[in-house]
């Protein structure tokens, strides 16, 4: 095998895209920022990004940076809005295609990235914050979900909280998430409930299950997932991500500040990795 896990989930989330799209891209989400660019460098050239990140509008994103990020998508940018304006105005009208990585999520796809722990007062865990998902995924219908690190935590019959609406008879704008893109396989949500279309090289449904917390539906036609191409693997590497930004979303602790401080050096000597 002559890629990573980190690549093959750039790859599957940017076959996501298609050309003359917009994207959102979030403030601390490197995995779909890389697809975002990668499949701009490849297959839909005329695509167009929504960042955080300088809170701009661009048309052929930069590679991805972590010291010059701001700068380099500022010099991209075609216009640039404030976060509220932009949650608020630009994004109910575009109704880009935007990724979200959730703390939980459950088989309806609705999901929480606020807390572990029902009391709110004293939570076990704390996770970065909703920013404006309550907003958006009640009416957007291009919500497409990734999580770098299947296990029973994030996939759970009940979440602790909602703060991401899924498929689920109360709405009345959009559509819950349309696919998810794990470590492990690939997830339509056909009849509202996530089902499971592709599995991973090397990947057994038995694993799948054992680290899912609730019972998982099958396609009648679940394959294995494509590999990353040739011309897939250069782009990424070469032309979206040279310096290997996309590793960090499945990486904590002490490996995660080792990688950290490896981009920073090569970004100051101007090398890739």
């Amino acid at each position: 095998m002559d890629w990573t896990i980190d690549e093959l989930l750039c790859v599957c989330l940017a076959r996501q895209i298609q050309d003359g799209e917009s994207v959102a891209l979030g403030l601390a989400t490197p995995l779909p920022a890389a697809a975002a660019v990668l499949a701009q460098r490849t297959h839909a050239p005329n695509l167009f990004f929504a960042s955080a990140i300088g809170q701009t509008i661009c048309q052929g994103g930069p590679a991805l940076g972590l010291t010059t990020a701001e700068g380099q998508w500022l010099d991209s940018a075609l216009n640039s809005y404030g976060f509220v304006q932009a949650a608020a105005d630009y994004l109910p009208r575009v109704r880009p295609k935007e990724f979200f990585r959730p703390g939980q999520v459950d088989p309806q796809g609705n999901f929480n990235n606020l807390a572990f722990g029902t009391d709110h007062r004293h939570p076990r865990l704390r996770m970065p914050g909703v920013g404006g998902i309550p907003d958006v995924s009640v009416m957007m219908d291009q919500v497409q979900l990734y999580v770098p690190r299947h296990s029973r935590v994030t996939f759970v019959e009940q979440l602790d909280w909602r703060t991401g609406l899924g498929h689920v008879p109360e709405r009345r704008r959009g559509t819950g998430p349309r696919w998810l893109v794990s470590d492990l396989g690939q997830f339509d949500f056909a009849g509202g409930r996530m089902r499971l279309r592709t599995l991973h090289p090397g990947v057994s449904f038995e694993r799948l299950q054992r680290k899912t917390g609730f019972t998982v539906e099958m396609a009648d036609d679940v394959t294995e997932t494509e590999p990353p191409s040739e011309l897939e693997l250069h782009a990424l590497r070469e032309l979206a991500d040279p310096f290997g930004l996309r590793r960090l979303e499945l990486l904590g602790g002490p490996e995660r500040r080792k990688v950290l401080r490896e981009i920073i050096d090569a970004e100051q000597r101007g090398k890739s990795n």
